[in-house]
């Protein structure tokens, strides 16, 4: 027996929507390693989900009887759909619970779901969870960000089971998570996405990039790699479901005009300072990023 199993004593019978997706697999499977029956509700053909877990082939907006009926017995019913899905079918869910279930959902933006559950699921409790991280690379030592809308027992031990799954769990409102989820994850992308954009209008051979990459442009096309090989649908999901997404892309164009005004006048001063202010955003952090770049690009060097 693992030593979480002990901690799964509130969360029994639990739900995950979405469950053949990447995140709610990866729910899924934590929860069952803890001893909890877990029910998979998806839309995926029922030949592509293992035989051996329970699973309801449905769609969490249009709830039939069977699905009613697994909501109504779930201590946890976990949403990890996009945002469009979960808004659509969040009030029918949360009228099926009993009174005490945890509602929780992993959707990359709060402040929607968040204003919808707090009138519309009066008797559960209710958590939004994001795991900043891809599922491939496990929960163990990545920070999932935590948005207790109404705190409970169910609650406190899930986000427990997190942790002792060794996510770092990192608690925060929703108009917090969404401002800052808004830098990590939009603005993140959004370059490098620009930076794949801009290599298809240089119409550079990739054979050549590789052969003579510097060690930034290595981890850029590494970037640009993983993004393109993951799931278009919740990439666009970032870009576009964020309201404050827009700002963070305006503020990329900005950086970028900016560069070119300073080198185009030819004003160095101009561009020494900028990068001296940037230098003073990262502060205390300042070491600890360039040791990671460091350790990193010694990686990289490696493995040419």
């Amino acid at each position: 027996m693992s030593s979480t199993q002990d901690l799964c004593e509130t969360l029994q019978r639990c739900v995950v929507v979405g469950g053949a997706g990447a995140v709610g697999d990866m729910f899924a499977r934590l929860l069952e390693h803890v001893g909890a029956e877990v029910c998979i509700v998806d839309t995926v053909p029922p030949d592509t989900v293992s035989s051996a877990r329970r699973f309801e082939h449905a769609d969490i907006t249009i709830l039939n009887q069977r699905v009613l009926v697994e909501l109504g017995e779930a201590d946890l019913v976990l949403l990890a759909v996009p945002e469009r899905v979960a808004l659509a079918a969040i009030t029918s869910v949360a009228e099926a619970l009993k009174p005490g279930a945890l509602l929780a959902e992993t959707l990359s933006v709060k402040s929607r779901i968040a204003a919808v559950v707090r009138t519309d699921a009066p008797r559960a409790e209710v958590v939004g969870l994001n795991p900043m991280f891809a599922p491939s690379l496990g929960i163990a030592g990545n920070p999932v960000a935590a948005v207790v809308i109404r705190d409970g027992p169910r609650t406190r031990e899930l986000l427990r089971l997190v942790t002792a799954w060794g996510g770092q769990v990192v608690r925060m409102d929703a108009e917090e998570h969404d401002r800052v989820v808004t830098a990590v994850q939009v603005l993140t992308h959004a370059v490098v996405l620009a930076f794949g954009f801009a290599l298809a209008e240089l119409d550079v051979d990739i054979q050549e990039l590789s052969a003579i990459a510097s060690p930034p442009h290595t981890m850029m096309l590494a970037l640009l790699a993983r993004i393109i090989s993951g799931t278009p649908e919740m990439y666009w999901d970032i870009q576009s479901a964020n309201s404050q997404a827009p700002k963070a892309r305006e503020a990329l164009i900005s950086g970028a005009r900016q560069l070119i005004d300073q080198v185009e006048t030819g004003n160095e001063a101009a561009f020494v300072e900028a990068l001296l202010q940037i230098r003073g955003i990262l502060g205390r952090e300042l070491d600890r990023y360039q040791d990671i770049c460091a350790r990193t690009f010694d990686l990289l060097r490696q493995s040419r």
